[in-house]
């Protein structure tokens, strides 16, 4: 029987992106073992996922390089037949490189790429470029030689409890934001969230999604709104339960953060605001209902780094600040 092990040590929404190498996998081989590896703290999002086998925790933020050799060591032990990686960094490689594993995949930009028996480019295609891949596209390059050409979408499963906890929220209806992101210049500022949520129809309630360390940021907004109906659940919900409700939104706005992933892979109608960044990266919004707002010029600027910045290099942050709000309001 195939043993896979899928690795993705990144950030919240690269292990999203990395759900649809398992959606793939297990499509085509649907008895096959399927374990997936990645650093402590995004276990959550893989909770009894219904074609997982076993997760595989990596602690990076404790004796890091100790608790490597572990799982390397670890890995070996299980004897996996097929490893993917789409993680581009040397941890992750180290850890294929030791796996003893017959078929190793991932990225040509893995230092450990030398010793993978099949590697792919991963291309980042220039601003404004008219065609580009998605990154579940880049990913499946990985594993086009087993599967197919073409790359399914990333899916989170909420259990039923998942939607049964988030049933209390529902009760009329309502619309999610997720204000936050690990870089400043990805975010969209409060100030024009708060501009925003006081042009929505009254009928809507707000909910202001993250995790514990974006309470601040979300009752920043708070203390700049006045309508009523509008509530902080930063930290209050689980990442599972997170997206479930915002598979019941009427719209959802996320910045280009794991959100933005979350709703796609629910196929939530989503809103994703695009500051620092550019589209052509790759990391758009993948569900059926969904559009990129940005502003309508090009700014020289744009984009200053593909992961985004602690601040503004130009000091003006026009990215952000020029997108106009009748852009977010194009479902109404």
């Amino acid at each position: 029987m195939y043993k896979f092990l899928v690795i993705q040590t990144a950030f919240t929404g690269d292990v999203v992106l990395a759900t649809a190498i398992v959606e793939k996998l297990h499509q085509f081989y649907p008895d096959a073992q399927i374990d997936f590896l990645l650093r402590k703290g995004n276990e959550g999002l893989l909770e009894n996922h219904p074609y997982i086998t076993n997760l595989l925790i990596w602690n990076k933020k404790e004796k890091k390089h100790i608790n490597l050799i572990k799982m390397a060591l670890r890995v070996r032990r299980e004897r996996y037949t097929h490893i993917i990686n789409p993680h581009r960094f040397p941890t992750s490689g180290f850890i294929m490189f030791m796996s003893g594993a017959k078929y190793t995949a991932g990225f040509d930009k893995n230092p450990f790429a030398f010793s993978f028996t099949k590697s792919a480019p991963h291309i980042i295609a220039p601003p404004r470029a008219e065609h580009f891949a998605l990154e579940t596209e880049r990913y499946q390059l990985l594993i086009e030689d087993i599967t197919d050409k073409v790359p399914a979408l990333p899916k989170l499963h909420p259990t039923k409890a998942d939607f049964e906890f988030i049933e209390k929220y529902k009760a009329d209806p309502y619309i999610c934001i997720a204000p936050s992101s690990v870089w400043f210049t990805k975010r969209y500022p409060i100030e024009r969230w708060a501009e925003l949520i006081a042009l929505l129809p009254e009928k809507y309630t707000i909910y202001l999604l993250g995790g514990p360390p974006d309470s601040g940021l979300a009752q920043g907004i708070l203390d700049l709104v006045t309508r009523p109906r509008v509530e902080n659940l930063c930290g209050k919900l689980s990442y599972l339960q997170s997206a479930a409700l915002m598979k019941g939104a009427d719209m959802n706005y996320a910045n280009d953060s794991a959100p933005l992933h979350f709703a796609s892979a629910m196929d939530a109608p989503v809103t994703g605001v695009f500051c620092s960044t550019i589209t052509s990266f790759g990391f758009g919004p993948q569900s059926h209902n969904s559009r990129i707002v940005e502003i309508d010029y090009v700014l020289a600027c744009k984009p200053c780094g593909i992961h985004g910045r602690k601040r503004c290099p130009q000091g003006h942050f026009k990215c952000a600040l020029d997108i106009r709000n009748e852009q977010l309001l194009w479902w109404i």
